[in-house]
């Protein structure tokens, strides 16, 4: 009997540990996701109001008009930088968004590749953690551990 005290003790804590890391998590991508959107505000305002500001990419699968491009990143960092909020303020709505949303940014920034690599590569590798984090923190959407 005492053995299964001891084997199962350790578990509900073990799950609330991961719980409150994930949920951490959960937070960081939410700042992320406000930061990147304000960051695309900014990066798009710059596009659309000069198209000398990015450096035009030779022959490229992906290529569209600089001034698209920036309104592309102004509608998407509008709508990351709402969602973003929105998770900080614990809306139901905005964690699904924030996974749909991270996913369309990926894509996006792949696509942007050539424009800005270096920065295209930190903003992927922001919307992955955004939806790792997204997708493992079911803290507030379960029932409590007993």
């Amino acid at each position: 009997m005492a053995n299964a005290t001891r084997s199962t003790g350790h578990a509900p804590h073990t799950g609330r540990a991961t719980r409150a890391w994930a949920a951490g998590g959960t937070v960081l991508a939410g700042v992320l996701l406000l930061m990147e959107g304000v960051l695309g505000i900014l990066a798009g305002i710059a596009a659309i109001a000069e198209d000398d500001v990015y450096t035009q990419v030779g022959d490229y699968v992906f290529e569209f008009n600089l001034t698209a491009w920036g309104w592309i990143h102004l509608i998407l960092g509008v709508l990351l930088a709402v969602t973003g909020w929105g998770i900080l303020q614990g809306a139901a709505w905005a964690r699904g968004l924030g996974v749909g949303l991270a996913a369309l940014s990926v894509v996006f920034q792949f696509m942007w590749l050539p424009y800005q690599p270096i920065w295209a590569v930190v903003c992927i590798a922001i919307g992955v953690f955004v939806i790792w984090a997204l997708c493992t923190d079911r803290g507030r959407t379960s029932a409590p551990a007993p």
